[in-house]
């Protein structure tokens, strides 16, 4: 368990932070850009549980919100190109069930939606909404954790949770539109 008694260390302020395993990298590194955007991403989809009142859906976007977590530990744990993965007592990864349990997600909401007959815009209802920003959000947390993998060993669990979850979030959009029927649909070149 974690316990923070002090907020502030100051061993940031020469613009460096510290990983799992002690050593220190620039705060602007593209292992800490990733990590970044996946607390953007948990935060985002703190505020859309926020317009969620379905107390079944809030309780997946908390795992969901809890495997963020473990994501950014599992980005915050340097590996070498050999490594394979594996969680530990004392080393978070993501694993394939927890990338297994989006994919159910994703296929028990989307049977439930009509097919896509065009691109779709994002909005619709504010829950609907906030996903599809949380959703633009998880993408971008994707480029950036795919950019730090050309560079450093990553957790190829860690990309592939990353990338069902835009998927998950996606589907559920439309799901909280009505099942898809408030979706708004693009017209291509309708602004001429």
């Amino acid at each position: 368990m974690v316990k923070l008694n002090k907020i502030y260390t100051k061993t940031g302020d020469d613009g460096t932070t510290g990983l799992v395993d002690g050593s220190r990298i620039a705060k602007n590194h593209p292992r800490m850009a990733a990590i970044g955007d996946i607390d953007e991403l948990n935060s985002t989809l703190g505020v859309a549980i926020c317009e969620i009142a379905d107390e079944a859906l809030v309780k997946t976007l908390r795992i969901i919100q809890n495997d963020l977590f473990d994501l950014g530990a599992d980005l915050a744990t340097p590996a070498e190109a050999d490594d394979d993965f594996e969680p530990s007592e004392m080393v978070l990864r993501i694993v394939p069930s927890q990338v297994d349990r989006l994919e159910q997600e994703i296929d028990t909401v989307n049977e439930r939606l009509d097919p896509l007959t065009s691109f779709i815009l994002p909005g619709g209802s504010k829950a609907a909404a906030t996903i599809h920003l949380a959703r633009a959000t998880a993408r971008r947390a994707e480029r950036e954790a795919v950019s730090a993998a050309q560079e450093m060993a990553i957790n190829p669990q860690a990309l592939a949770y990353v990338n069902r979850l835009s998927d998950y979030l996606f589907v559920l959009a439309r799901a909280l539109n009505d099942g898809g029927k408030a979706d708004i649909l693009w017209v291509p070149g309708a602004s001429r």
